[in-house]
C-alpha cells in the first residue's frame, strides 16, 4: 500500500540542492530508512544517472516504496531491499554514496553507530554519507521547537532523542568518515555530509 507523508513534501527541494552539490555523476546511492518511498523516486527522477537503492526495516515501509516505484516505474530506480542499520551485514556491499533522512532522532543511538559503521564498511573511498535532521549544536542556541520535539520523542520512548552533533560527528570519524559541511535547513533541521577518506577501513 502506498503510503504518503508530509516530511519528504517539504524537505525534499532543499535536500535536492544539497545532493546537486555532493552526489557522484555515476554509481548507487544507497538510502537508508527510506520510509514512504516519496524520496526515492523523486530523487531517482532528479538523478537518472545514479542508481538508487532504498532500503527499510519496516515492512510497511518495503510495501509503500514498492507501490511508488511501481507506480513511477523509474528505470534507475531499484526494488526496495530490508535493512537494519545496527546489522552486523547489511543487503549492499558496496556504495558510492549513503542518504540517510530522519532516522537517528527515532531509533536507539545504537542505529547510529551501526550507520557509522556499515557507512564506513560499504562506501567507496571518497563517497559521501549524507544525513538530514534535527540536532543540538554545542555553542548554538537550540531552537524551543528542538527542545519540544526532543522531550516529546524521550517520552515515547526513552532511547530516542534529537542528537548532539558532536556524538554523531565523533561516531564518523570511528569509521573514516570526515565530517565536510553542515548546511542549515528550513524548520531548524540541518544536513549533514561525511567523506570516506581514501584508505580508511572501519573497524571491527
Amino acid at each position: 500500500m502506498k503510503r504518503h507523508a508530509p516530511a519528504p513534501e517539504r524537505n525534499r527541494e532543499p535536500l535536492l540542492a544539497v545532493l546537486r552539490e555532493v552526489l557522484p555523476t555515476s554509481g548507487t546511492v544507497l538510502e537508508i530508512a527510506a520510509g514512504t518511498g516519496q524520496h526515492a523516486v523523486f530523487f531517482a527522477r532528479a538523478f537518472p544517472g545514479l542508481t538508487w537503492q532504498p532500503t527499510d526495516v519496516e515492512p510497511e515501509s518495503l510495501e509503500s516504496i514498492s507501490a511508488w516505484r511501481a507506480e513511477e516505474a523509474l528505470p534507475n530506480l531499484q526494488p526496495p531491499l530490508p535493512l537494519d542499520a545496527n546489522a552486523e551485514s547489511w543487503p549492499v556491499s558496496s556504495a558510492d554514496a549513503i542518504l540517510n533522512v530522519n532516522m537517528i532522532h527515532i531509533s536507539p543511538w545504537a542505529s547510529c553507530q551501526g550507520l557509522m559503521r556499515g557507512a564506513g564498511r560499504v562506501l567507496a573511498p571518497g563517497g559521501c554519507l549524507v544525513m538530514y535532521g534535527p540536532y543540538f549544536v554545542e555553542g548554538r542556541e537550540t531552537a524551543p521547537s528542538n527542545l519540544a520535539f526532543d522531550a516529546s520523542l524521550r517520552s515515547r520512548n526513552e532511547a530516542w532523542g534529537v542528537r548532539q552533533l558532536e556524538a554523531v560527528t565523533a561516531e564518523a570519524a570511528r569509521h573514516g568518515l570526515e565530517r565536510e559541511r553542515v548546511v542549515d535547513m528550513p524548520s531548524n533541521n540541518l544536513t549533514l555530509v561525511f567523506r570516506k577518506r581514501p584508505g580508511a577501513s572501519s573497524p571491527a
